[in-house]
Parts: C-alpha cells; sequence; structure tokens
C-alpha cells in the first residue's frame, strides 16, 4: 500500500468564500507545523511546486516582477504569468492569487486566496484541502504524492470533503464527471 493509499483527508475546515458583485474569492487558511522559510521555499520553487500544487512553473516565483509560464492541471496552454509581488517570507502574488504566511506557535498560518468560478466553489476548495494536505506532508518529510486533477477527483476523500463544503457553504453539490466517480 502507498502512503497516498493511506492518506485521509480530515474534516472540512479553515474556508471561506465572499462574494464581490459578481466576483467570487475562496479563502483556505491552514496551519503547517513547518517554518516561513520552508513553507515560501515549496509556493515559489517549481520542483517544489510539482510535488504538491495544481500547477507547475518553469521558473521560481520568489521574486517580483519576474515572469514565468504556469501550467494548469487541465489547462493545456500555458499562462505567462509575472509574479506582481514577493515579500519573502510573508506574501506572494501572482494572476488572482494571493498566499499569505504569519509565523504560528512554532509553524506557519498558510492563507491562501484566489478567485473561484461560483459553480465549482466545493470541488475547488475540496482540491486546495487535499493540495495542502500533500504540502504537510512534503514538508514534513513523508510526501505521499501529487494528487490533482482528475485524480483527485477520482479520489474518496476529495468526495467527501466536496460534499462537506457543499453544505458548508449551503450550496449544492456539484456531480463531478460520473467515469471519476465510478473508478474509484
Amino acid at each position: 500500500m502507498t502512503d497516498c493509499e493511506q492518506y485521509t483527508p480530515g474534516p472540512a475546515s479553515g474556508a471561506e468564500v465572499r462574494k464581490d458583485g459578481e466576483k467570487w474569492t475562496l479563502i483556505l487558511v491552514r496551519e503547517l507545523r513547518h517554518s516561513s522559510e520552508k513553507v515560501w521555499q515549496a509556493l515559489t520553487e517549481p520542483a517544489h511546486l510539482r510535488e504538491w500544487a495544481p500547477c507547475e512553473a518553469d521558473g521560481s516565483l520568489g521574486t517580483a516582477g519576474t515572469t514565468v509560464n504556469l501550467t494548469w492541471v487541465g489547462a493545456p496552454t500555458l499562462l505567462e504569468t509575472t509574479v506582481t509581488r514577493a515579500d519573502a517570507p510573508k506574501v506572494l502574488e501572482y494572476n488572482d492569487i494571493r498566499w499569505e504566511l504569519e509565523a504560528f506557535g512554532g509553524g506557519t498560518r498558510l492563507t491562501l486566496w484566489t478567485n473561484i468560478d461560483r459553480r465549482f466553489i466545493s470541488m475547488g476548495v475540496a482540491g486546495w484541502h487535499i493540495c495542502f494536505d500533500v504540502l504537510d506532508h512534503l514538508l514534513s518529510g513523508i510526501p505521499i504524492g501529487r494528487i490533482i486533477g482528475g485524480e483527485a477527483m477520482k479520489f474518496g476523500g476529495w468526495r467527501r470533503l466536496n460534499a462537506e463544503y457543499a453544505k458548508q457553504f449551503g450550496i449544492e453539490t456539484p456531480n463531478w464527471p460520473r467515469q471519476a466517480a465510478q473508478d474509484s
């Protein structure tokens, strides 16, 4: 049995959604047992992103003004991205994503702010929840492997989280692809 097969995500928690006009913003907070410097490296360095994030970068995101190409899972095209803010190890901004890192109890409180399509709120937060868990395992030296995109949707823990977050936000649980549900 692989580490990924033994992994079970905790309950839906730490998420909030804000609406401003037609714009929806997902805010997800997680307390990690690792230093802000270690978390910063995982957020900015391509080799680390490939281990846990739903995107890959062709260069470091650690310097404001840097332009890199991001590839998001499920999106076939590269997205030219300029880092608009990089205050190591506290704030990182690019595109519609803002990461905040705050020293907390010997570790880091990590907050993600990102725009999200209203139709995919529970699905998106379930995916980010799992990514944060994978990140925590990776930084603890116990990698379980990246669980993203269609693979995440086949994962039983994702389906549970999707339903829990939908209930938490008072929205109808979206139907994930039937094939993904049948494959698990």
